[in-house]
């Protein structure tokens, strides 16, 4: 019988008191807190470099365009791609000494970046910044979770609540950065990188004096039943129903990521310019800083981790299929945007549904000695579904086919996601903070 994150007004904690209605993260521990900003702080120094820096490549530094997106994929490959090794490290060495790197080589690559007039030098400093959050991120998303879990059984309410808020604030982050960015760059792109170093320098200093070297909950990595880290893998691998809600949440990614291939194609038809594309990304940022609590909130009371990542799937589909029905009458002009629009926001919603959840269902598949190995499969295995799957879907979109089957495919692929959902809880795992768990 699958259980429910449900919200019980007035429930005791494991000290007797009653969990209060203020807002959580006024309720939050310290820790937890930490976190939150610290994904805040990441996005905004990240976006106030990274999207300006294809311009940056191809005018100031003269490369072709197919060197610039060859260079753009490797800081993606350094990063995505190598999730499960930042994950597997977290777990063998704890959350402080991969943070602590990361942050290092993050500051080190922004610096090398800024000052880089060669391709060479491009290609290793874009390495380098992409594997700094192949450590950081996993140690930060896999302890985040760890201490939702946390919160979750000493009654304080549901995982996806605290999540929901640490993904609001990297929302925020995204948001917030591409406009430091932007008046940074009036000076130039170099300024604009040393500041994103400086905001990580900052994260540094902060992490160095707060971030305690054991995080409460967490345990060390012990040998797998072979007695080999291998065994872990092989046992992660052996685990059908993680990896199939690994390839459900992968759909939504590869969804996810048409915000940058099949709608910037549509603004375009729809307008002649992808300038209207600005005000759409910025109405998907807006909605998550101000909607993704209040959503989490209704959600956590209703539904469990499964049908909330099912909800959030069919409304990604229904987001595509406003977009081709209305291709077909071939609308242009302002009024022509408004399916592109409600294409961002059910996608956005569907994502406040789906991140939470994926994110808090992985802690009942790993336990906390395993997390981060888990937490970076998780993205390692999405990241590589979205580079095929977004090589396919250049492909659809621009193989002559008639206007509403390419949007049509792209909403079958989150529906053919949900029965993927795995419908079991997984057998216990040692402190992995079921009480009245998900699906």
């Amino acid at each position: 019988m699958t259980g429910r994150f449900v919200r019980l007004p007035g429930r005791r904690t494991e000290g007797g008191a009653r969990a209060t209605e203020a807002p959580v993260w006024r309720r939050l521990p310290a820790l937890p807190r930490l976190l939150i900003v610290t994904q805040f702080a990441f996005n905004v120094g990240f976006f106030a470099v990274l999207p300006f820096l294809a311009e940056h490549l191809g005018t100031a530094i003269g490369m072709a365009g197919w060197l610039v997106g060859f260079v753009l994929g490797l800081r993606t490959f350094s990063q995505q791609g190598l999730f499960v090794v930042g994950g597997w490290l977290v777990d063998r060495y704890g959350v402080r000494p991969l943070v602590l790197t990361g942050c290092v080589l993050r500051i080190a690559g922004f610096g090398w970046l800024g000052y880089a007039d060669g391709t060479a030098e491009v290609i290793g400093a874009v390495l380098l910044i992409g594997f700094a959050a192949a450590l950081f991120s996993p140690a930060v998303e896999s302890e985040a979770a760890q201490q939702a879990v946390r919160w979750e059984e000493t009654g304080h309410g549901p995982r996806t609540r605290v999540l929901a808020l640490f993904s609001a604030a990297g929302q925020a982050g995204a948001f917030i950065g591409p406009l430091l960015g932007g008046l940074l760059l009036l000076a130039d792109f170099r300024t604009a990188c040393l500041c994103g170093a400086a905001v990580f320098v900052l994260v540094l200093a902060g992490h160095a004096r707060l971030l305690p070297r054991h995080t409460p909950g967490r345990e060390a990595a012990g040998p797998a039943a072979d007695g080999t880290d291998g065994g872990a893998v092989r046992a992660l691998l052996r685990d059908r129903r993680f990896l199939a809600l690994a390839c459900a949440y992968g759909s939504y990614l590869l969804a996810y990521n048409q915000l940058y291939l099949a709608l910037p194609d549509e603004v375009e038809r729809a307008t002649g310019s992808q300038a209207p594309l600005a005000w759409l990304f910025a109405l998907s940022s807006l909605l998550v800083v101000c909607a993704q609590l209040p959503v989490s909130r209704r959600v956590g009371e209703r539904l469990d981790l499964r049908r909330s990542m099912a909800a959030g799937l069919l409304l990604v589909a229904a987001g595509f299929a406003v977009v081709a029905a209305a291709r077909p009458a071939g609308w242009t002009g302002p009024a022509a945007l408004l399916p592109a629009a409600g294409f961002v926001v059910l996608l956005t919603v569907g994502q406040m549904l789906i991140v939470p959840a994926a994110r808090a269902w992985v802690p009942d598949f790993a336990g906390p000695a395993r997390l981060g190995l888990y937490t970076g499969w998780l993205s390692s295995v999405s990241g590589l579904l979205v580079l095929v799957g977004s090589s396919a879907t250049g492909a659809l979109l621009h193989a002559g086919l008639p206007p509403a089957v390419p949007w049509l495919v792209l909403a079958a692929l989150p529906v053919l996601a949900v029965p993927l959902l795995p419908r079991r809880r997984p057998a216990a795992q040692p402190g992995s903070g079921r009480c009245g768990g998900p699906a």
